[in-house]
């Protein structure tokens, strides 16, 4: 991927078509239901919609009031009611709010229109509370397929931020179709692909799905645009997400969380009374520029553009009228923007440093290292003990935990029962993970064996990591490099590797399975790696032999810090190869 993907890469194609698909089948689905009508949506799917279709536009297509979907009577004097939700378990509720309204406009002698739209598809389970309820006939039910937002020139996703709790945790494979879905749509817009690969068991059957959906469809041929796909689950790879993001844009997440593409910045970032809602993607000049880079090197980016920002502005001095006026028309607008963004960033990059350049962050950072490396265990689990009984943070001492693998629970007593049940689905998810019996337990299990009992006091039982989840991570780790040799400086300024993301001292592993699969054009030679990662690996060619865009699409959710690294290593690739057109689209779920 490249800095500035739209100016390096002239034949990439055109994203934006995704969305203004979506806009025009949600005006199509709200345009049956002629005249005025107000509009009921889910609280998750705003952000999304204001991206696909804003107020005015919905406005345009008589769309009079809109509400947030809650749990509680609804109050309009429409005649139509809209209502725009996710086909979830959890929504069951939402979808009652419509039989309750029903059944209290009939006994009132009322008569509206209402209409469920499900996105990105409804589900049987959709139509049978309706008909449960004895309304099935007098609501009308339709799915948006709004299945790929583009977030940037290089991101698209599903914002399906339920998929790795429904797949991974509940094994409910709803969302497979959805993913198959996805992919359809890509292969129908842009072309046939040159090869598809792919590993884990959620990847397997998206791939199939996709398979089906294209069997079963019109076949339309299209000049290829795309090239090769990667599927990937995310438990595939469990560590990466579970170490610290060090790069800007994935600090910027950890701290202000970024959603659907923007962030709120909050009054001590902006400098204000008032919070301020910005767009991050390539077009702010500012933020592309720093996104990918080590935290360590954006203050003196930022420092030399504020100088170079100042230089600008100071050109005005000793200008004639005519001068001043082509300054005025054609640079003063963009230099009071980059101001502007430039004040935003450096209020973000001071906020970050307050939380995240303190002794206790470096200490973390520390120990994470060690738990990768495998040394300084010991140190390691001090560290972990005295984390928790400062309660320091509840959330990085399981993130932690889950990186050393172990099991259950070694939180202060005084977190108490109420998060039982996070250590239930860590465990079921495989992060912290069982001792097997019979194991000999290593002076290390045996420490960490008697924290969990002093910490639990029986409430839990006692459990280990497993040595054989443990080996394997050191056995991949080896077979595929993921930790650089510590006896040299690591230049930060100047990266040799996708290390760098985690200040050198690891290499993402689903992005080196990526590498080594694109540069073996398959699985051969990594079939010790697949046994470790309990297969479900696959490759199939395609149609064509297009080498433009490389497409990784991560089910059940990626990190910054990865995309950042697969930006690295298209940069990466397009030297190697003197192809200027080599770099990677990431797709999310």
């Amino acid at each position: 991927m490249a800095h500035s993907a739209r100016r390096d890469c002239p034949e990439l194609p055109d994203f934006s078509l995704l969305k203004r698909l979506a806009r025009d089948q949600l005006i199509y689905l709200l345009e049956q239901l002629p005249g005025k009508k107000d509009l009921f949506i889910e609280a998750d799917l705003m952000s999304p919609l204001d991206r696909i279709a804003n107020v005015s536009t919905l406005k345009q297509h008589e769309v009079d009031k809109l509400y947030k979907v809650e749990y509680k009577p609804v109050i309009s004097t429409s005649d139509q009611l809209c209502f725009l939700i996710r086909p979830r378990i959890q929504t069951r509720k939402y979808v009652l709010l419509v039989p309750d309204v029903a059944n209290a406009d009939k006994a009132a002698g009322k008569f509206r229109r209402y209409k469920l739209i499900f996105t990105p598809q409804k589900f049987y389970a959709c139509e049978a509370v309706l008909e449960e309820q004895g309304i099935f006939g007098d609501v009308t039910t339709d799915e948006w397929a709004f299945y790929l937002l583009p977030l940037d020139d290089d991101i698209i996703s599903l914002e399906l931020p339920e998929f790795f709790k429904d797949n991974f945790l509940a094994g409910d494979q709803r969302w497979v179709r959805t993913a198959g879905s996805a992919l359809h749509l890509l292969h129908s817009l842009y072309g046939p692909f040159s090869k598809i690969y792919g590993i884990g068991r959620c990847s397997k059957m998206a791939y199939e799905s996709w398979r089906e959906q294209v069997e079963e469809g019109e076949q339309r041929t299209r000049q290829a645009e795309i090239g090769k796909v990667f599927l990937i689950d995310r438990d595939v790879d469990f560590v990466t997400p579970l170490c610290s993001q060090v790069v800007y844009e994935g600090l910027v997440d950890d701290i202000f969380r970024i959603k659907c593409g923007c962030v709120e910045f909050p009054p001590d970032v902006t400098s204000s009374d008032k919070s301020i809602k910005v767009m991050l993607n390539s077009q702010d000049k500012v933020f592309n520029e720093i996104r990918n880079e080590h935290f360590s090197n954006v203050f003196g980016f930022l420092s030399q553009k504020a100088r170079n920002l100042q230089t600008a502005y100071d050109k005005r001095r000793g200008m004639d009228i005519k001068q001043m006026k082509t300054f005025v028309s054609e640079e003063l607008k963009g230099l009071k923007q980059e101001h502007r963004l430039l004040s935003l960033h450096i209020g973000a990059s001071e906020s970050i440093m307050k939380k995240k350049t303190k002794q206790d962050f470096q200490e973390l950072l520390k120990t994470e290292h060690a738990l990768l490396e495998g040394f300084e265990m010991r140190e390691s689990i001090s560290f972990i003990e005295e984390h928790i009984n400062r309660q320091v943070s509840m959330i990085e001492s399981l993130r932690m935990l889950c990186l050393l693998s172990i099991t259950e629970n070694v939180l202060d007593a005084s977190y108490g029962v109420d998060h039982l049940l996070t250590f239930a689905n860590l465990r079921q998810l495989g992060l912290l993970v069982e001792q097997p019996p019979g194991e000999t337990l290593t002076v290390m299990e045996s420490k960490v064996g008697k924290l969990v009992n002093d910490k639990t006091a029986g409430k839990l039982t006692d459990a280990f990591s497993s040595l054989a989840r443990k080996s394997h991570f050191r056995a991949l780790s080896r077979k595929l490099n993921l930790v650089p040799k510590s006896d040299e400086e690591y230049d930060l300024r100047v990266p040799r590797d996708m290390a760098y993301i985690f200040s050198g001292a690891y290499v993402p592993l689903s992005c080196r399975l990526i590498e080594q699969v694109l540069e073996r054009d398959g699985w051969t030679g990594l079939e010790e790696v697949t046994r470790l990662l309990n297969g479900h690996e696959f490759a199939v060619s395609g149609k064509n032999d297009a080498q433009r865009i490389i497409v990784v699409m991560f089910l059940g959710g990626c990190t910054f810090s990865e995309v950042s690294a697969l930006r690295f290593l298209g940069r990466e690739r397009a030297l190697k190869n003197s192809n200027k057109h080599d770099y990677f689209l990431v797709s999310r779920l």
